[in-house]
């Protein structure tokens, strides 16, 4: 079976050779595991022709430990999630305290929980480690310590920092066995064991060696046993002059060793955990120097490399060849900042943005770090155009989608068509998703409304004051910067969103959901032709990398402001996970309407059908409906529950309600749910008073409205309910930007601070103070000074 599996994979390409030794392939079912077999005789002639070393895929590692089959490395981070065997490298600096002296226990602890937390998820996990010549040095300087006289304590015998000079090798021959107990009481507590395994150089010379390694090392890794790789510092020969600091041996091949225990065994990931984040294109402090998420070997004259870390021998320098030595044999390697609690191996593991990764595709897309400081310098060229020049922008763009139709409806086609033989969108979504001549219209309505508004946006006097004689303050608005949108099944939004960004002067980064990319694309591409009349088409920008949202989310230094718009789950997901980048949006829609007891029947009834079916999918659309009590028996309770049984609306009555129906449908679960379809909840209550406590507790600050022919109760609702929208006697659909004559809308926010509500071009825009003096000083104004404030509000 297993033969056959591999043999299939040869044919069809999934599996390489050696390029020299194409004629050792079978097509055969008798003669595969013999030539698999025959393939250890051409290791060391392959490794003498500079042949690259194998990587073992699952599919023949059974029963070909020592063969030369391969596959590829990963081209993308989002590949690395199906990496099973793991080989983690901890450099000396990660694992040893400030002083040299000892190990960092809390970091230790950090990465021994990943770890373990992958092989007990089935991940084969190997590590190998430095740290034996630190733990030994430890124990050492206090044996040296209790040994020695008085006088020989105060004598020259100690270094320039008091510490007592040791050999490394004495060091490491005292540390070995200290540090394994050490691996292994950590281990034991999530139940995992480990198994000490000491290599040198040589044992990589010969085949018979090489063999027994792996056969070893093999044999560990099915019995569930993480094996522990290090270098044995007790027979390491003398360290080169100037190569050691402190007389610490930091194991010199550490990062290659690594390697080639990767290779060995067949590893389908390398992480190499190191004292900086990654490889940088320059020293880490120099002033300019950036991180490289990405690395391709092709690509590595652009890197200057930097000193070697306080106890590492190599520096970036070793760990970057070794690292694409590695790769070019079929091992994804990703260097990464051990230093940090920041669970780095299983965010790396699971295809996060973190550290360096390494990749043989040649990157064909602009890096998104690019795009943002290009959207950046985009926002400034837009800043530097008149008010005029940024309306024709958009007024194009609007005709752009009247005279483009065809197109955009062609292109949304596709991605309609996938989605549904795909069958992973709900109804809902597919209706988000969909375009139409009708929403185009409306789409290209709304522009030119953005536009007719675009002369009093940036640069507005919100505020002047004359300070003193010769100085005035005055306060504009200005741009926020530059604004990330995230959304999915919505291509409508991408020129509402383009279209505000531009008569705001923001640069604009977009992220849209793959199911929609089609769609996307081409009208992004009619922002970029709308945009070259008058400003570069970097300003607005289409994310098509493959960085997932929570890589977008760390450039906390390059992004200003994140706009979500989408499902609950993805606000929600956005809010939670972005620590350093404001988020304007909300996660839930839960909007109510309240029936009071001197509502108008037939209004009541139009609204709530309103409210509930013009669009179920809508964040404004009516979740929870409430009743007064003064109503449950009357004909226009019994018209409403018929009116949404009509429309084919699911009720779930609410723990009050439920109790006075002796048959009715099940209770709500919880009336804090946004159903986004048709079905919503039904409650009575008392009074205003309650209906206001009940949203209160609820709701979710989104919209919710009244219906009320009393003047008095609608008042005393309209301020007594917390949320962005709260409105008499109308639908809770009107909660929108196109609807309330911004134009459009980014997004409707449930937040207090900055904006609130539907948010247009004014939630776009921030202030800035400029101050116009002739010479003044604050001593002027101090007591016995020439001037004197003033303070005058001018505007």
């Amino acid at each position: 079976m297993a033969a056959t599996t591999t043999l299939n994979l040869l044919k069809c390409g999934q599996l390489k050779l050696f390029p020299a030794a194409p004629h050792i392939i079978k097509h055969s079912h008798n003669n595969i595991t013999r030539t698999v077999s025959n393939c250890r005789s051409l290791y060391s002639c392959s490794r003498r022709n500079s042949y690259p070393l194998p990587l073992y895929p699952p599919h023949v590692r059974s029963f070909a430990s020592s063969s030369v089959l391969w596959q590829d490395a990963a081209s993308y981070r989002s590949e690395l999630s199906k990496c099973k065997k793991i080989v983690i490298k901890l450099g000396s600096a990660v694992l040893t305290r400030g002083d040299e002296c000892g190990l960092a226990l809390g970091r230790l602890a950090s990465i021994i929980e990943q770890v373990a937390e992958l092989q007990n998820a089935g991940y084969e996990m190997m590590v190998v480690t430095s740290g034996a010549v630190a733990f030994g040095k430890l124990r050492l300087r206090q044996e040296v310590l209790l040994s020695q006289s008085m006088r020989e304590t105060l004598s020259n015998r100690a270094d320039n920092k008091g510490q007592i000079m040791l050999e490394p090798r004495a060091c490491a021959a005292a540390g070995q066995s200290g540090l394994m107990a050490l691996y292994e009481a950590m281990f034991s507590q999530y139940g995992v064991t480990t198994a000490q395994v000491l290599v040198t150089k040589p044992d990589f010379y010969h085949d018979y060696t090489r063999n027994n390694l792996r056969g070893t090392i093999n044999e560990l890794v099915q019995m569930n046993i993480i094996p522990i790789i290090n270098a044995n510092d007790v027979v390491a020969p003398p360290p080169e002059k100037d190569k050691d600091l402190q007389g610490v041996i930091s194991i010199k091949d550490n990062d290659s060793l690594a390697a080639r225990v990767a290779v060995e065994m067949g590893a389908h990931l390398l992480i190499m955990l190191s004292d900086v984040n990654g490889i940088y294109t320059g020293p880490p402090g120099a002033e300019g120097s950036l991180l490289l998420h990405t690395f391709y070997p092709g690509d590595s004259t652009n890197i200057v490399y930097g000193a070697k870390s306080r106890v590492g021998l190599g520096g970036m320098e070793s760990k970057v060849k070794a690292a694409q030595w590695a790769l070019d044999r079929g091992t994804s390697v990703v260097i990464a900042n051990g230093m940090t609690l920041d669970s780095t191996i299983l965010k790396t593991v699971q295809g996060r943005k973190i550290g360096t990764f390494f990749t043989g595709a040649k990157p064909t897309g602009i890096p998104i770090e690019v795009q943002a400081m290009n959207a950046r310098d985009g926002g400034r060229d837009l800043l530097a155009l008149t008010a005029d020049q940024r309306a024709d922008i958009i007024n194009r763009l609007a005709e752009l989608l009247i005279e483009r139709q065809d197109k955009i409806l062609s292109e949304n086609k596709k991605d309609l068509e996938l989605s549904r033989r795909q069958g992973d969108l709900t109804p809902p979504m597919l209706a988000r998703l969909s375009l139409s001549p009708t929403k185009l219209r409306s789409l290209s309505d709304g522009l030119r409304q953005i536009a007719a508004s675009s002369h009093n946006n940036v640069g507005r006097i919100v505020k002047k004051t004359k300070i003193a004689d010769g100085m005035e303050l005055t306060q504009e608005t200005v741009p926020i910067g530059v604004l990330l949108v995230i959304f999915e099944s919505r291509p409508d939004a991408l020129p509402q969103v383009a279209a505000l960004a531009i008569s705001s002067a923001n640069g604009l980064l977009l992220k849209g959901g793959k199911e929609a990319a089609n769609s996307n694309a081409y009208l992004h591409s009619l922002v970029q032709e709308a945009l070259s009349i008058h400003a570069p088409k970097d300003a607005v920008q289409l994310v098509e990398t493959r960085e997932e949202v929570n890589d977008l989310l760390e450039l906390d230094d390059l992004i200003d402001l994140v706009i979500p718009r989408g499902s609950n789950e993805l606000v929600r997901k956005i809010q939670n996970e972005s620590k350093g980048i404001p988020v304007l949006g909300h996660s839930e829609g839960i909007c109510h309407v309240f029936i009071d007891k001197a509502a108008d029947p037939q209004m009541a009834i139009k609204l709530v059908r309103d409210s509930k079916c013009d669009y179920p999918a809508a964040c404004n659309a009516m979740e929870t409906l409430l009743i007064h009590q003064d109503h449950r028996h009357t004909k226009l309770f019994e018209d409403i529950l018929d009116m949404l049984k009509a429309e084919h609306v699911k009720f779930h009555p609410g723990p009050r309600l439920a109790k006075s129906l002796k048959f009715g449908p099940s209770e709500a679960q919880s009336m804090h749910v946004e159903y986004s379809g048709l079905e919503c909840a039904v409650e009575v209550v008392d009074d205003v008073d309650e209906a206001i406590h009940h949203i209160n507790k609820h709701g979710s600050s989104h919209t919710d409205s009244i219906v009320t022919e009393d003047k008095e109760t609608a008042e005393r609702f309209l301020h007594g309910v917390d949320s962005a929208c709260v409105f008499h006697n109308s639908s809770t659909r009107f909660a929108d930007g196109y609807r309330f004559g911004l134009g459009a809308e980014v997004g409707i926010s449930t937040s207090r601070i900055h904006a609130r509500g539907p948010v247009g071009v004014e939630g776009l825009l921030t202030t800035k103070w400029i101050l116009r003096g002739a010479g003044d000083g604050v001593q002027d104004f101090a007591e016995g000074g020439l001037k004197k404030f003033i303070h005058e509000e001018l505007y």
